[in-house]
């Protein structure tokens, strides 16, 4: 594909729905570990409502991500659901009005979405959270243009964040309280954007 359009993100969303039949479980699993055990419904229920979203009216990739992060807004309260609303419509406001928009933004819309987090969610990079996972995707595919270049190196650096992060202990969030107990765990929030990118990517 040359080009970033709504019916990427169409397939996209198919793809990672797909995807959460199974994974919904994992995440529950991996965040009752620490948490209340709710990540996977969560996720389940934001990409359900994506799904349920008739985009084929919108004008533009940015218009169509701005209906997409109302729609996550409305689908849950929690944290995790506001940093993926907010990250959408970051990167909504930067393609609005562009019918297509190129695979070398990617790394680009990227940051201004994992900025625009930060500022949103009060976490700092290295505290464990989906925002390392992201910021692991942004310096992989900067300066690349191909589709299926920035498919392979999104999916290696993001297992490798998920790696890297692994025996590092939680620092923000519930999970803190447990620091010592959190090292060997992965972060739910991490690993779901692990396996969607992983999801998302193979057909890109």
């Amino acid at each position: 594909m040359s080009a970033i359009t709504v019916e990427t993100l169409q397939a996209a969303i198919a793809r990672a729905n797909a995807r959460m039949l199974t994974l919904e479980e994992e995440l529950n699993a991996a965040d009752s570990k620490l948490g209340d055990g709710d990540t996977g419904v969560m996720l389940a229920r934001v990409l359900a409502r994506f799904q349920e979203t008739d985009l084929s009216n919108e004008a533009d990739v940015g218009a169509a991500l701005q209906t997409l992060a109302r729609a996550a807004a409305s689908a849950t309260g929690s944290s995790l659901g506001t940093l993926f609303a907010t990250a959408l419509l970051t990167i909504g406001k930067k393609t609005k009005g562009c019918e297509t928009v190129a695979w070398s933004e990617l790394s680009v819309l990227l940051q201004a979405a994992l900025d625009a987090m930060i500022n949103r969610g009060g976490a700092s990079l290295g505290d464990k959270t989906v925002l390392d996972a992201i910021e692991a995707v942004v310096k992989a595919t900067d300066g690349l243009h191909d589709a299926n270049q920035i498919a392979a190196s999104s999916q290696k650096s993001v297992q490798l964040a998920l790696d890297d992060f692994r025996d590092q202990p939680c620092k923000i969030g519930r999970a803190r309280m447990f620091a010592e107990k959190s090292i060997g765990i992965d972060d739910p929030g991490m690993l779901g954007f692990a396996r969607l990118v992983e999801a998302v990517s193979k057909s890109s």
